[in-house]
Parts: structure tokens; C-alpha cells; sequence
């Protein structure tokens, strides 16, 4: 059986249903089930709500195919789509669990979303960034910092999409970014 790859969608907690944000992420949500990904996120409203709410609208969605990783201990704070619940009790650091999955798709965002987005580069994740206002927008086509986390992949950087398309034509990187993060160590200086 192939392994379902966690995706994990991030971004602004806060959007209104008719922003362009919310219609994109849901779109991507949709997408990533339409093409066989499970979908991770902080559980919570805004861009979050809106890729479960997309995910749960695919004709391939099945039961535990969304996941989220909410930041306090009470379940009922899961938006109302999600299937898994994790409330992890961590508060901001749910953060890191959530840019550990396979793969993130940022969506707008403020200091939550560059927090993950950071994360997700330490640890060597394949990152997305859709070119809407916030981090994403700032961050796409960039690399966050100078390290080389993938010497076989040249142009290795968090790749700018402005589309759900786009978005699954990226993920067809996801096998060469394959490091996971084993610890911190330290670096001679250069």
C-alpha cells in the first residue's frame, strides 16, 4: 500500500469566507485530498477552517483524511471539519509539529505562519508559498536562509504558486525532499 503524505496548509487564522485566502485555501484543500495527500493543520479558523472545509468537499475525501494539531487541550476548539483531533497543550510550539509533516503550503500569514514556515526550512521540508499578502507572499521564490539543505536540488528554495494547480505540480517534489532533521549541532564557522 503507498504511503498517504502529510501535507500541512498554514496561514492567516483570522480571513473573512469571500477573501481571496479563504476561496484559495480551500481550493488547495480540495486538491490535496482530490490527489491523494492527507491534509494537516492547526485546526483552527481562517485559512485552516477553509483547506479542511475543501478537503472534506473532495469525492475522494474518506474519514482521517484531515488533521489537526490545535495549539490548546480542548477538542471542541477543531474547526468543524477536521477528523483527527490532536490538542496537543503546547500552545505556539504546536507549531513545529505542524511544519514537521511532509510537506507545508503557506496561505498569507503573520508571525504563526513565519514561525512554521522557519520551522518547516530547519527541517528540511519542502515548502510552498502562495504570492498573497503576509509571509507567504514575502517568503515565495526565497530561501530563508544561506544554508544548502539539498545539495542535489540547485534551485532547493520556498517555491511561490498562485494557484491550486500549482500547488500539486510542486508536490510532484515531494520524493527528493526526503531529509528529515536528526539534531542541532554545531557549525564551523566559515
Amino acid at each position: 500500500m503507498k504511503e498517504q503524505k502529510s501535507i500541512a496548509v498554514i496561514g492567516d487564522a483570522n480571513i473573512r469566507e469571500d477573501s481571496e485566502k479563504y476561496l484559495l485555501a480551500e481550493k488547495i484543500g480540495r486538491s490535496l485530498i482530490d490527489n491523494g495527500y492527507r491534509l494537516v493543520t492547526g485546526g483552527l479558523g481562517g485559512v485552516m477552517e477553509a483547506a479542511s472545509k475543501g478537503a472534506r468537499s473532495s469525492p475522494r475525501y474518506k474519514h482521517g483524511d484531515i488533521v489537526g494539531i490545535l495549539p490548546g487541550s480542548d477538542p471542541g476548539d477543531a474547526n468543524v471539519y477536521v477528523d483527527i483531533c490532536i490538542p496537543t497543550g503546547l500552545d505556539l510550539a504546536r507549531n513545529l509539529i505542524v511544519a514537521n509533516a511532509d510537506a507545508v503550503i503557506a496561505i498569507g500569514g503573520g508571525a504563526g505562519t513565519l514561525a512554521e514556515m522557519a520551522n518547516a526550512w530547519a527541517l528540511n521540508r519542502l515548502i510552498i508559498a502562495c504570492r498573497v499578502d503576509g509571509w507567504s507572499g514575502k517568503l515565495a521564490d526565497q530561501k530563508i536562509d544561506s544554508r544548502t539543505r539539498y545539495p542535489d536540488i540547485p534551485d532547493d528554495r520556498i517555491y511561490g504558486v498562485t494557484s491550486d494547480q500549482e500547488v500539486i505540480q510542486c508536490l510532484k517534489k515531494l520524493p527528493r525532499y526526503n531529509k528529515r532533521h536528526k539534531q542541532v549541532k554545531r557549525r564551523e564557522s566559515v
